[in-house]
């Protein structure tokens, strides 16, 4: 508690010393006759046996009352319950969102709007350094126009509520650090491509333009963080399998390759999902350092494709089949940028030998990017990145006559191009990945302004083009979007 210390400034009285002159000594001037007798003191100063003075009004013995919620060490005591008030378990933080997007062109399929939502996001944090504790509590509340349902999927994150985080953090010894919950989880070196990165994503998120930290969707799994000399080491357990959030087609029409054709959301994608815990569980592992001038890291994942990738040939659904793969990257300054190098083997458990027409193959994949200031507040960023696949001949002849073929080697290329003005409250962003190979592009420009500590407004487009509606950009071109958001945040 604070104390707010009172000074009082007293009249320092000098009494005249008891002195015995000497008969011959001057006679003292009237009123000093008698050593003895000092002068009066003033009214109220009474002599050194008498009353102080009387303290002005509410300076007694006992200190001044301070403010309200602000008493002495004794008081500290004194609970809230006891004084029959409430304390909130956490310190609270919080953003509320007003969303909207319309398409650009009709799409027979959809409606008209992209996006239309209220998003109220709540975060909780609260240690107890004593126990080594943090715990952290994140949702979403949401009125979705668009799909229009508000019961809640916490896998989906449809409905009136998503779960971000729920999770608790504990130290047991120094060097390790244990988290357990629901927590978004990202590792790698990609500007929006991922390779060695399998944990789940939201590509509605992406595709209709939500705010970029909706890319990531949460795992609910187990971190374990190693910190050593040698080698950080990082590993995730989730007990059961946590899907990407694939494009939805009651928002955005797709390639439906039964029909050979673009579907909307009349046509939904029924899937057969992995979902019994611990028996249907993902394993991932990190282990990273740093070596001179380059940060190094190797990656390891067991699980199953994110996103459907195979189909059950009797019920028709799409299926996640098994998948583990194996990489490495490393990042390191170069001509006063950042170089960075990423690659994996995507082996595909469930076709090995690629002799099942109805499962993904196995893929070879890499990345190399490169990102510089151009000039000051000017960033430019630049990747390519290539998907090999593995027997692709026998991948070939296996494909029903006149079904698209996909390329042996899928290639893509990406550029960011970032500028800052206004002392850094406007924020411009130019985004596009194009792939010469399957001859299609997604451009995605961006303006967001901060207008003050709390209200931030931007626009922005997601823009699809593409010669073959059977692409994965291609089959987008009907869901061309242009957006706006307007975000509060305490």
């Amino acid at each position: 508690m604070f104390r707010f210390p009172i000074t009082l400034s007293f009249v320092a009285l000098l009494a005249l010393p008891s002195m015995a002159y000497a008969e011959d000594e001057p006679a003292l001037p009237e009123g000093l006759e008698d050593a003895s007798d000092e002068p009066a003191l003033p009214t109220g100063l009474g002599d050194a046996g008498g009353d102080e003075p009387a303290l002005p009004s509410g300076l007694g013995e006992a200190e001044p009352g301070l403010p309200a919620g602000l008493g002495d060490e004794a008081d500290a005591s004194v609970s809230a319950a006891e004084e029959g008030g409430f304390t909130l378990p956490f310190e609270w933080s919080g953003t509320f969102d007003l969303n909207g997007g319309l398409r650009v062109q009709d799409d027979p399929g959809e409606r008209r709007s992209s996006m239309g939502e209220l998003r109220l996001h709540l975060r909780g944090e609260n240690s107890w350094e004593s126990m080594g504790l943090t715990a952290a509590l994140a949702a979403d509340f949401i009125y979705d126009h668009v799909l229009g349902e508000h019961e809640p999927d916490l896998e989906t994150g449809e409905g009136a509520i998503d779960l971000r985080e729920a999770s608790l953090v504990a130290s047991p010894w120094e060097s390790i650090d244990l988290k357990i919950g629901r927590q978004v989880l990202t590792w790698g070196t990609g500007d929006l491509l991922f390779i060695n990165d399998m944990f789940p994503k939201d590509w509605d998120a992406f595709l209709i333009g939500r705010d970029m930290e909706y890319l990531k969707a949460p795992s609910d799994a187990l971190k374990a963080s190693i910190f050593h000399e040698l080698m950080n080491i990082d590993l995730v357990y989730t007990p059961r399998f946590d899907a990407d959030r694939f494009p939805d087609r009651r928002r955005l029409s797709s390639w439906d390759p039964m029909q050979q054709a673009i579907v909307g959301r009349e046509t939904l994608v029924a899937t057969d999902t992995p979902d019994d815990w611990f028996v249907d569980g993902e394993f991932a592992a990190r282990v990273h350092r740093r070596i001179g001038r380059y940060e190094v890291a190797a990656y390891g994942y067991r699980g199953y494709w994110k996103s459907p990738a195979g189909m059950d040939r009797m019920t028709g659904k799409a299926t996640f089949p098994k998948l583990s793969v194996y990489g490495g990257s490393a990042r390191r300054p170069l001509v006063g940028g950042i170089f960075s190098v990423e690659g994996g083997y995507y082996d595909s458990r469930s076709n090995r030998g690629g002799e099942n027409p109805f499962v993904r193959n196995s893929e070879i994949r890499g990345l190399v990017g490169f990102e510089r200031d151009l000039a000051k507040e000017l960033t430019l960023g630049v990747q390519y990145h290539v998907e090999f696949m593995r027997h692709h001949g026998l991948y070939a002849t296996m494909q029903p006559p006149g079904a698209p073929l996909a390329d042996q080697a899928r290639q893509l290329a990406t550029v960011r191009l970032t500028w800052l003005a206004l002392n850094q409250s406007l924020r411009t962003t130019f985004y596009a990945q194009a792939s010469p190979t399957d001859q299609d592009a997604a451009l995605m420009p961006n303006a967001s302004y901060t207008i003050d500590d709390h209200w931030r407004a931007q626009v922005g487009a997601n823009i699809f083009v593409g010669s073959d509606e059977h692409t994965f950009f291609g089959q987008l071109q009907n869901n061309s979007s242009a957006y706006g958001a307007l975000r509060y945040a305490w």
